[in-house]
This record gives structure tokens, C-alpha cells and sequence, in this order.
């Protein structure tokens, strides 16, 4: 077997375990709510976020190929900064995961192969224009989330301020379900695109074609990865969200998660990489304020964004540090 094809299963294999990752933290950013409310039990809420990201995985590729070409130039890009940049953004996701820390693996992601590429050829065939892109969103995401979830759960107690509280509460519990399937299905459109981009981009490498194309087989083996990642849980980052942030109540928890389930599908739809993490974590704020500010644990909600934004200058250290290592050895 020639280096460069056991480079390509290597990466294909690395891949596929990096999809695994991507579902197990990020399945609480779309089941913690319901699971916090009581609208599912963990395991009715897991299968069903496997399901749907799944589905999601399995459609549209706009953000496998912003992830895939658009962030290094596809002529510098080497099997090396593949292998570093995923490898960083996996370690990162192991730590955050222990500790009960929810993050962004697209960030992860991104930061770690702009730190595997400056290291392997410098600042030059980074495309900054995109990247500063993906950095606005990593603003402007969080910051929708709050205040769509904090406008839509004011809605909510205006439009049904005449309905008996239990009646509010079934309807709001079966809405809740529904909205977990709808973030499930976005989680898997916006960050399980991942894999896909990392073997499309391993196989461009390969056969040296230049052409970023995407093959239906990669599609499938990265939509079963995070489907069986979100099937093995996370448990504590669940923990994290759905029941120690604050406390919620199923219109809470249908008005957060319906807030970052649109927020991500129209990311999506503009190939536009963004975290189902910020955007769940700060619609659960904005939601959970609608009452007094209070009502969220700010000392939770501090520990989860200071993981975000460490999560750019450890990845991409770590992803310097890797390919710098592999050039080495």
C-alpha cells in the first residue's frame, strides 16, 4: 500500500470518528431542552436526534463546501493540514466533552486547519475573506440566538396569556418534540457536514484533480458517524443545557430550540458554518430571561462562552503544533 493511500484511510478513518465526536457533544444541543422539560426521555430524545441528523446530514452540501475549499486555497491543501486540523479539533472536543462544556467542533474545525496550514505554508493560502465570514458568525450567531429566543418566548406568553396553564403546557410539550426533530435535522445540515468536507477534501488531495467534488458514499458514511455519535449521548453536556443553565419550562424550552433550529437551517441555506452549540446555548438564555434576569445560572452561562472563544486559539495552536510536528517527523 503506497503512503498516500494509507494517508487517504487514514483521513477517511479520522473523518468518520470525527463525525462520531461531533455527535456526541453536540447531541444535547438538540435534545437538552426537551430532555429539561420532561417532552422526552433521554433515550426517546437520542434515537430521535440520531434520526434526524441523520437526514440532515444526508442533505444539502452548501457548508461541506464553504469547510472544504473555501478556507484553504485547494492548490496548497495537503494531506498533512487535513490530518492536523482534524486531529486538533478532536482533542478539543474530547476535553470539552469530559469536563461537560458543549462547543463548536465546526469552529474547532476551522481554527485547526488555519492553524495546520500557516504551519505547513504559511498565512498565504489561507482565504481570509471567508474566513472573516466565519468569524462574524461566531458574533452574530450567539447574539441572534438570545434575542430571537427571548422575542419569540415574549410572543409566546402574550399570544396564550388567556389559556389555562395546563392546556398551554400540553401543547407547548408536543411543540417541543417537534422543534427538537427541526434542530436535530439543522444540526445535521450545518455541523455534520463536516466529515463530508474532510473526505472530499482527503480525496481531492489524492487524485490531485483541484476539483472539490462530493461523492454519494462520503455523504452516507458521515450521516451514519454523527447519528451513531449522537446515539452513544453525552450526557453531561445535556446535564450542562438542558438542566443546570435554568430552569425551563416547556414554552422555554419549544421557544429556544425552534429560535436555533431556524436560526441554523437559514446558516445553512447561505453555506454559512455556524455552532448549534452558541445558538441553542443562548436561545436557552434568552428564553430562560423572560421572566427576570435571574431565572439562568450566569456562572454556567460564563463557563460555556469562555469555552467558544478559547475554542480559536487552542485549536489552532494545537493544529500549528501538530502539522509543525508531522513536518518534522
Amino acid at each position: 500500500m503506497s503512503e498516500s493511500l494509507a494517508l487517504l484511510i487514514g483521513i477517511i478513518a479520522i473523518a468518520i470518528a470525527f463525525g462520531i465526536a461531533n455527535g456526541f457533544n453536540d447531541a444535547a444541543n438538540a435534545i437538552a431542552t426537551a430532555i429539561g422539560t420532561h417532552s422526552l426521555s433521554p433515550r426517546a430524545a437520542i434515537i430521535m436526534a440520531a434520526c434526524f441528523n441523520f437526514l440532515g446530514a444526508a442533505t444539502g452540501n452548501a457548508v461541506a463546501i464553504t469547510i472544504g475549499k473555501n478556507i484553504i486555497s485547494p492548490e496548497a491543501l495537503t494531506m498533512n493540514i487535513v490530518l492536523a486540523g482534524v486531529g486538533s479539533a478532536i482533542i478539543w472536543a474530547f476535553i470539552a466533552t469530559r469536563i461537560g462544556m458543549p462547543i463548536s467542533l465546526t469552529h474547532g474545525l476551522v481554527a485547526g486547519l488555519v492553524g495546520s496550514g500557516i504551519a505547513t505554508s504559511g498565512t498565504k493560502i489561507i482565504s481570509w475573506g471567508v474566513l472573516g465570514k466565519v468569524f462574524s458568525a461566531v458574533g452574530i450567531a450567539p447574539l441572534l440566538g438570545f434575542t430571537v429566543g427571548f422575542l419569540t418566548m415574549l410572543a409566546i406568553v402574550w399570544i396564550f396569556r388567556k389559556w389555562a396553564l395546563s392546556k398551554a403546557r400540553r401543547l407547548f410539550s408536543n411543540g417541543q418534540i417537534a422543534a427538537a426533530a427541526f434542530l436535530s435535522y439543522s444540526h445535521g445540515k450545518n455541523d455534520g457536514q463536516m466529515p463530508i468536507a474532510l473526505i472530499s477534501m482527503a480525496l481531492m488531495v489524492y487524485y490531485e484533480s483541484g476539483d472539490f467534488s462530493i461523492p454519494f458514499w462520503a455523504v452516507a458514511a458521515s450521516a451514519i458517524s454523527i447519528s451513531l455519535g449522537t446515539l452513544f449521548g453525552g450526557w453531561r453536556v445535556i446535564q450542562t443545557l438542558g438542566l443546570r443553565m435554568t430552569t425551563l419550562r416547556p414554552t422555554q424550552g419549544f421557544a429556544a430550540t425552534a429560535s436555533a433550529a431556524a436560526i441554523i437551517e437559514i446558516a445553512s441555506y447561505l453555506g454559512i458554518p455556524v455552532s448549534t452549540t452558541h445558538c441553542i446555548s443562548t436561545s436557552i438564555m434568552g428564553a430562560g430571561t423572560i421572566k427576570r434576569l435571574s431565572a439562568v445560572r450566569w456562572g454556567i452561562a460564563r463557563n460555556i462562552i469562555l469555552t467558544w472563544i478559547l475554542t480559536f486559539p487552542f485549536c489552532i495552536a494545537l493544529g500549528w503544533l501538530i502539522a509543525s510536528a508531522m513536518k518534522l517527523f
